[in-house]
């Protein structure tokens, strides 16, 4: 798996400079292809996946994936988990770290993309502008994606969950769908090697608004831990 595992890495970055050097000239004059782009890069990811590391995947619980706005809370346990929600979601808005921004082709897309962008160093300011930044991609009836731990956790491993997750659910006060997976036993954090398997994703049913923040944090972790060990 090491010469496999290899490949991948060196196609995964190819994959990124072909797609978003070629597809820059295209955005100046219909800026909407960004968001083709971007899948074509989610499809191609999990293609090279397939073909190259024998890992692929399935869709639990696909009925209740929202069609309109909504919060998406999600595990994050691998690279993996930043992918699929471009293949599931036809224009989802990801809460990101801001050093993202600065890297190479793929920062600039993740610009365009209208993502929402946090300082982690920021305060009260940040979290103004987070909510501000949610509150116009909910108007265009985009799905937001979360990550409420802040980075990846390893399988069976679990940390704080964040306030940001609970001040988006009380401020935009739309459902919020736990979502659970096991993509860190294929692919783990920082490492080099994918194991080959299947990859299991779970859409939990949406929590509703109008909870406390602090009944709805603790809903919302527990229906994602519980899940998540039973994957």
């Amino acid at each position: 798996m090491i010469i496999r595992s290899a490949l991948f890495n060196i196609s995964f970055w190819i994959l990124i400079a072909i797609l978003g050097l070629c597809g820059l000239p295209l955005i100046l004059f219909y800026s909407p292809i960004v968001y083709t782009v971007s899948r074509l890069w989610g499809l191609g990811s999990l293609w090279l996946l397939r073909v190259l590391c024998n890992i692929t995947y399935e869709v639990r619980g696909a009925e209740n994936i929202p069609k309109g706005a909504a919060i998406i809370a999600s595990k994050h346990q691998s690279a993996w988990d930043t992918i699929i929600f471009w293949i599931l979601f036809k224009r989802p808005a990801y809460v990101l770290k801001r050093e993202l921004i600065f890297l190479p082709v793929f920062g600039w897309y993740l610009v365009l993309l209208k993502n929402i962008y946090i300082d982690r160093k920021g305060g009260a300011s940040t979290m103004k502008r987070m909510l501000r930044e949610a509150d116009a991609r909910t108007k265009e009836n985009r799905q937001i994606i979360i990550f409420p731990e802040g980075t990846r956790m390893a399988p069976g491993e679990q940390s704080t969950y964040h306030p940001g997750v609970a001040a988006l659910y009380s401020h935009l006060k739309i459902p919020v769908v736990p979502v659970a997976l096991n993509s860190g036993k294929l692919w783990k954090k920082n490492a080099f090697v994918k194991t080959p398997g299947l990859i299991t994703i779970e859409f939990l049913p949406p929590i509703a608004p109008g909870l406390k923040n602090r009944d709805f944090l603790a809903i919302l972790q527990k229906q994602i831990e519980e899940a998540c060990q039973k994957l």
